[in-house]
C-alpha cells in the first residue's frame, strides 16, 4: 500500500492528535519517527514527525486537517 504524508510537525503530541482525528473519521493513519519520542511524550529536538495515510485517502485527510485547523472550526 502506497502511503502519502499529509501532516508534518516537530511536536509528537500534535502528530498523535492529528492521527487520532483521522482515525476517528475512518482514515487509517500512522506517525513516522514516533520512536524518537522520549518517555513522558517529549520529543527529541529537531525530529520531524510525519503523519501518513494511504494515498487513496490523502485528499480527504488533508481536507479534514484543514477544517480542524481553521479558526471557525468547532474542534
Amino acid at each position: 500500500m502506497n502511503m502519502a504524508t499529509v501532516y508534518r510537525t516537530f511536536n509528537s503530541v500534535e502528530a498523535q492528535v492529528i492521527r487520532g482525528r483521522l482515525e476517528a473519521a475512518g482514515i487509517p493513519a500512522s506517525v513516522r519517527n514516533e520512536q524518537s519520542t522520549l518517555a513522558g511524550g517529549a520529543g527529541i529536538a529537531g525530529v520531524e514527525y510525519l503523519v501518513d495515510v494511504p494515498e487513496a485517502d490523502a485528499a480527504a485527510a488533508r481536507t479534514l486537517i484543514e477544517e480542524a485547523e481553521s479558526p471557525e472550526s468547532p474542534a
